[in-house]
């Protein structure tokens, strides 16, 4: 409802006469009220003209535990979770949201400054009155409209890139200087860096066998033996006939509820233990392990790259190669890509196996983000606002 003979009596604050407004509201309640959770697309100043409101506010970094409801519907601005009761079987992240809010308590005379895209929740005793104004920050004035598709994609790609650390349990903030490149490198990164590995191929053998032959399993240390022996068996164990058999005899719905659990848990390192004992290990004796496995156990790492690994799998372990490229000489760099695709009848076919299953697992991470920043959930339950 507009009240525009109401705004002779409304001063605008002074740090405020300079900007531009977007809309002054004046709110009044006469009972207790409670605003849904929810968050402006400008820069607000709440002003208590009397009574009394609670204010609790999340930053946009906490945005995945608010769950926000689609970015196609009427209400995208707003949180789907009831924060009084709500329900973990649906929303269990919002488990974490007391970690992230913040309260404040306003009173007559009081102000206070909700930066554009803070989650808040207001709670308003009785008979209280307040004016807000909003106004559009320096950063969205900033944004020019024929950056937009570029600046969608670099912000859903570093929000990827940070789920995708996330499911592998690497801190964001923490990770090493090798890993952050690694996550900064388009996927073409590491197939451009493995076609130089194939095409050298057929280069001087002399120097192929050499390097070979510094790897004999009785001159591997203890450790690095015990971790090539625990591959081996859990490669052998994951592609045991009986398991196969157990997959073809099951009927034809079974299967397919089968094939979305393994789909579901492909790309989570939980129930791995190939992947798990992969991520433990260090990048050079990844080096020795696989040179090793290479020399003595041909068919079994082509068995764990063409049908044990999966896509979490295929992400750690050439996040790996590529940490420890940063280890060794290129000259060894190159020798070991030759060692290690020699073993394969079709070496671009294993490459196309780990290229495909890094992309799949990064797809995963980026329906996890829209899920959690646009909520893009189509086979969650309906949401409504509260």
């Amino acid at each position: 409802m507009q009240l525009e003979c109401l705004g002779e009596d409304i001063q605008t604050p002074v740090p405020l006469e300079t900007k531009s407004l977007s809309s002054v509201n004046l709110w009044m309640n006469s009972m207790k009220a409670r605003s849904s959770t929810h968050y402006d697309p400008h820069h607000n100043l709440l002003c208590i003209v009397s009574g009394c409101k609670e204010v609790t506010l999340w930053p946009p970094s906490a945005t995945p535990y608010l769950y926000p409801l689609p970015l196609y519907g009427e209400a995208s601005n707003h949180s789907s979770v009831t924060l009084e009761e709500p329900d973990l079987s649906l929303y269990p992240r919002a488990t974490c949201l007391s970690d992230f809010s913040q309260k404040v308590v306003l009173h007559a005379g009081d102000a206070l400054f909700i930066p554009e895209g803070w989650f808040h929740q207001v709670d308003s005793e009785v008979l209280t009155i307040a004016v807000n104004f909003w106004w559009r920050s320096m950063t969205i004035s900033g944004m020019l409209e024929h950056m937009d598709a570029y600046y969608l994609r670099r912000i859903l790609k570093r929000l990827t890139d940070k789920e995708m650390n996330k499911m592998l349990h690497f801190p964001s903030s923490s990770m090493d200087k090798t890993m952050t490149c690694t996550t900064s490198q388009p996927n073409n990164a590491y197939r451009d860096h493995v076609h130089q590995g194939i095409s050298t191929n057929c280069g001087d053998r002399s120097s192929k066998d050499e390097l070979k032959s510094k790897v004999m399993l009785q001159d591997l240390e203890p450790c690095a033996s015990q971790s090539l022996s625990e591959l081996i068996s859990l490669v052998h164990n994951r592609l045991k006939p009986s398991k196969l058999t157990e997959s073809t005899d099951n009927s034809s719905a079974g299967e397919n509820e089968e094939t979305n659990k393994r789909k579901e848990g492909s790309c989570s390192t939980s129930d791995d233990p190939v992947a798990n004992l992969i991520l433990t290990l260090h990048p050079l004796r990844i080096h020795s392990v696989f040179l090793a496995m290479a020399n003595h156990f041909p068919r079994t790492l082509e068995a764990l790259v063409l049908h044990a690994l999966t896509p979490v799998g295929s992400e750690i372990l050439t996040r790996k190669f590529e940490e420890m490229d940063q280890l060794i000489s290129g000259d060894d760099q190159n020798q070991f890509y030759q060692i290690f695709y020699g073993v394969f009848d079709d070496q671009s076919a294993a490459m196309d196996v780990l290229l495909n299953g890094k992309e799949l697992f990064a797809r995963q991470a980026f329906e996890n983000v829209l899920g959690q920043y646009l909520g893009n959930n189509p086979d969650g339950p309906k949401q409504q606002t509260k």
